[in-house]
């Protein structure tokens, strides 16, 4: 493939998971104007955060299973539309029943998606520009906490949300339409079968990498999903001010993920042995220092920058451990990616109602401090660097 063509089809893909992100996280900033019209409580709505993330988490091993030798191609294209139709549906549905039935349809396809395109920038750049085209993959992420949440948010405030979750729709079949302009065909390597990701199981660096997406996601969505009380709560903003909030911490994000990326690239354990540390002193650090709405902020923006190496440098040590089999071990990293999503949001909620929502912050530092004993032991396991 000609490489101008391998960077346009990298690109694409970004987009194709800025999509899927700003779909799974669009309602944290929504939750109580959508909880209002289908008539539930904020903490009964957040189930339309947990729902997709507990689908993709079950996607994400299974359909690479599933599609066997389907071309790539046509299952990335499939996923984006499938994730269009599914917001089409919940802009005009009054259903509460009918939203989390959509917001499953989101949940396949982001683990589809991502199990998929986590691993492809190996089949579209040369070997030497793979760190930097996965930085601009998973650059998708924090693009989407840049523009897509806080401009989703943006929208809803002003229109309401289903104006919100349809212009994502729309956005969703442009990106569709993109994927089939750009992308190549990309037959299956090989299939992945069941046995393929039992045997990245039994490896000691995927296990770890596993276990470490495990601990630094679910505390960083225990707090994130709650950032909005958190920041009102005990930073004293007001709820008009999230969405430039959010654009900060999304800048932030970006610029975590390319530094990271960079550094994932030379040296993965360490990278996430700095990640671990700067967010476990952001979350723990917001309770105590966050008091007032300066230093809330400045709190807000160092948390966006941590986190927002964690995907790319995850994803790194994924492909590090395992690069003859990229799909299999971005498989099972993207199940625990969203399974810690779901989970976070979850027992996050639980803490916020027993607690405080200070108490998430402590929970989620505390998790994110664990992480260092899934680097400790990847670097017992050796061969990774």
């Amino acid at each position: 493939m000609a490489t101008a063509r391998g960077w346009f089809a990298v690109v694409t893909v970004s987009l194709g998971i800025f999509a899927l992100v700003t779909a799974e996280q669009l309602p944290i900033g929504l939750l109580t104007p959508l909880g209002s019209a289908l008539g539930v409580s904020e903490g009964t709505a957040g189930l339309v955060v947990t729902v997709p993330g507990l689908v993709a988490a079950l996607a994400a091993p299974l359909l690479p299973i599933v599609i066997g030798r389907l071309d790539r191609r046509w299952v990335l294209a499939g996923l984006i539309a499938l994730m269009a139709a599914s917001h089409a549906v919940s802009a005009i549905t009054t259903s509460f029943a009918v939203m989390l039935a959509a917001r499953v349809l989101v949940g396949v396809s982001i683990g589809g998606f991502w199990a998929i395109a986590g691993g492809l920038a190996l089949r579209l750049v040369p070997e030497r520009s793979v760190p930097r085209a996965t930085a601009i993959v998973f650059g998708g992420v924090a693009a989407a906490n840049v523009l897509g949440v806080p401009l989703g948010t943006w929208i809803g405030g002003l229109s309401g949300w289903q104006t919100a979750f349809a212009a994502l729709g729309g956005l969703g079949l442009l990106i569709l339409l993109a994927l089939l302009a750009v992308l190549p065909r990309l037959p299956a390597t090989r299939p992945v079968r069941p046995g393929e990701l039992l045997a990245g199981l039994r490896d000691a660096r995927v296990r770890a990498g596993i276990l470490a997406t495990g601990l630094l996601v679910t505390g960083h969505f225990a707090a994130f999903t709650f950032l909005s009380p958190a920041l009102r709560n005990i930073s004293g903003i007001g709820s008009e001010a999230m969405g430039p909030l959010l654009l900060a911490y999304g800048v932030a994000g970006i610029a975590g993920n390319f530094v990271s990326g960079a550094a994932a690239g030379r040296h993965v354990l360490r990278t996430l042995l700095v990640i671990s540390l700067a967010l476990a002193a952001a979350l723990s650090l917001f309770p105590l220092l966050g008091r007032t709405p300066i230093t809330g902020v400045v709190l807000l923006i160092a948390w966006g920058l941590a986190f927002g190496g964690v995907s790319v440098s995850l994803q790194t040590w994924m492909l590090k451990a395992a690069p003859h089999a990229a799909e299999a071990s971005t498989s099972l990293y993207t199940s625990m990616f969203n399974f810690a999503i779901a989970l976070g949001a979850f027992v996050g909620g639980l803490i916020v109602n027993l607690v405080a929502v200070s108490g998430v912050l402590w929970l989620g530092a505390a998790l994110v401090l664990l992480t260092l004993t899934a680097v400790r032991m990847a670097h017992r396991a050796g061969g990774l660097t």
